[in-house]
């Protein structure tokens, strides 16, 4: 899924009827066609050997066999010996796969959450189909259709599943709403709801601009593009940019961005695979709007993919400083197949290289634990400690400014930010489990809703603190759902418990802009960050 090139094709599945065919023919007129290859004689020998397996199989094994699903798993099979990144998505999945990289879904439009065994409508997205219907926060959700999906353990998959439908389709919910006795009944005619991969953008002081993308969908050059001119309005000198836990996406659209970066025709990576047509090499191209601008990017070690040629580029370019921890290490690009039954493959068809010429994918192993790499970065230190992390003089390259950088396993940023464990709290995060962080912030936003949108967010960010007694609060309710207090634990982490009421509580009648100027003061590496804004100059004189 990660750095995959938008492109599809069913070739790939039809050319071993095509060589099959070609052979026949061949040999029917003297064999006047050259004589295939040895890795064409395997495809062929290959395919034959697993068309009479599975026709044996249908015709003698002793019990009727789901011929399809021994396909599948056979595919699933076979791909789980090339690389942990190509992989064979159903077509019952391919929808839901794809869902977060297309950018929008078909849906009713609701932010919801589940309180008390209860689906309750925490926001109707601005536009969406249910607050045209007439949905209100607080709506609890009683029952879908003629489904009762209240007090039924639904889950949040579950939730899913039942409001998420084609564009045009309808649905009836049944509402209780706080206030009024009589249930309520909304038809809601479903429709395209927009998913946003650039979460938030705000300035965090007259000159300095934040925007954290938490994925690369296919909106998300754009999306960037426009919070970045709202930025640029209110006076932004210098960008932050917040990659931490973004997964990737789409390969072009972190190449437009850094394309917005990086001055001149510099290079921004090259591929190399089997084929011709994947051995690419992408520079800048145009005038961006950013190429004057001082640039630090925020990694760790969710960092993925396109996420990694953003922080590659840059940093090999010397046009950004890249703080927090060692990315992930993932240096492949896939390309999506349709295949005739409407499934999806994803293939490695290539390598991406920085333009220092450094591979970032971390070793990987058919027979190992890939993605248990990041539990054991965390056992041996690596995230408190930049010197616990060994690179391998061979795989050592030079940025365009003479700076070492290496290869062989994610990027490793300009300046190591060390996971702070006094922000982890076991009992906040139990609150956070069940949901009654969640359950109390909505309560008490719906209850001095009023008062809070007077108040107006400047003033809320200023001078809102939160009480004792809401803490107080906050700890009866965790009781009712089991929840033990934890006294210790919350006396050493008191701010922190009251940076997230505050944060929860602000999101509630605010949003994302509301939510992470507050929530921001845990991120660590963002804060280490703004002490490092004048160091962007040294990458000047480079």
């Amino acid at each position: 899924m990660e750095g995959r090139k938008q492109k599809n094709s069913t070739f790939q599945i039809k050319l071993p009827i095509f060589l099959t065919a070609g052979l026949a023919v061949g040999i029917l007129i003297g064999a006047i066609i050259a004589e295939p290859s040895s890795s064409e004689r395997q495809l062929v020998d290959g395919y034959s050997k697993f068309r009479e397996v599975l026709t044996y199989i249908n015709e003698y094994y002793v019990d009727e066999v789901d011929t399809d699903s021994l396909v599948e798993d056979a595919i699933v099979h076979m791909l789980s010996k090339l690389d942990p990144h190509s992989v064979y998505i159903p077509a019952k999945d391919k929808i839901s796969a794809n869902e977060d990289l297309k950018g929008n879904f078909d849906g009713i439009g609701i932010e919801f959450n589940i309180f008390n065994d209860t689906i309750t409508v925490i926001d109707p997205l601005l536009g969406g189909p249910s607050e045209r219907a007439g949905l209100h926060p607080g709506d609890k959700i009683i029952a879908v259709d003629t489904l009762t999906v209240a007090g039924v353990g639904f889950t949040n998959r579950d939730v899913v599943r039942y409001l998420k439908g084609p564009k045009g389709s309808m649905v009836k919910l049944t509402v209780l709403r706080r206030g009024q006795e009589e249930l309520l009944t909304f038809e809601i005619q479903r429709d395209r709801i927009p998913q946003f991969s650039v979460e938030v953008s705000y300035m965090i002081d007259e000159t300095v601009g934040y925007v954290k993308i938490n994925r690369f969908s296919a909106t998300t050059y754009e999306e960037f593009k426009s919070a970045v001119e709202k930025l640029n309005n209110k006076g932004m000198q210098k960008l932050i940019i917040d990659l931490q836990g973004n997964p990737g996406g789409y390969m072009n659209h972190a190449i437009n961005i850094v394309d917005e970066l990086l001055p001149g025709d510099g290079n921004i990576l090259f591929t190399k695979g089997k084929r011709e047509n994947a051995n690419d090499r992408y520079d800048a191209r145009r005038k961006g709007e950013l190429e004057d601008s001082k640039v630090i990017v925020l990694v760790n070690e969710g960092s993925a993919s396109a996420s990694e040629i953003v922080s590659g580029a840059l940093q090999d370019n010397d046009r950004a400083l890249i703080v927090g921890r060692r990315t992930y290490g993932k240096g492949l690009v896939q390309e999506a197949f349709d295949l005739n039954d409407n499934s999806e493959l994803r293939l490695t068809i290539s390598r991406y290289y920085t333009p220092s010429g450094r591979s970032i994918q971390k070793p990987y192993d058919i027979n190992g634990d890939y993605r248990g790499d990041i539990n054991e970065r965390y056992n041996h230190g690596e995230f408190f400690h930049a010197d616990s992390i060994k690179f391998n003089d061979s795989l050592k390259y030079t940025t365009a400014g003479g700076r070492t950088v290496y290869g062989g396993g994610g990027i490793m940023p300009d300046y190591f930010v060390p996971l702070d464990t006094s922000l982890n709290s076991t009992y906040l995060n139990e609150l956070f489990y069940k949901n009654v962080i969640q359950e109390y912030t909505f309560n008490y936003g719906e209850s001095h809703k009023k008062e809070l949108e007077d108040m107006g967010y400047d003033n809320y960010f200023a001078t809102f603190k939160v009480s004792d007694p809401m803490i107080n609060s906050l700890i009866s309710m965790g009781k009712l759902h089991d929840i033990k207090p934890n006294y210790k634990d919350l006396y050493e982490h008191k701010d922190l418990f009251k940076i997230h009421i505050k944060a929860q509580i602000a999101r509630k009648i605010w949003n994302s802009d509301g939510f992470y100027p507050i929530y921001n003061e845990t991120n660590e590496i963002l804060q280490q960050a703004l002490k490092l804004l004048d160091r962007t100059e040294e990458l000047d004189r480079l």
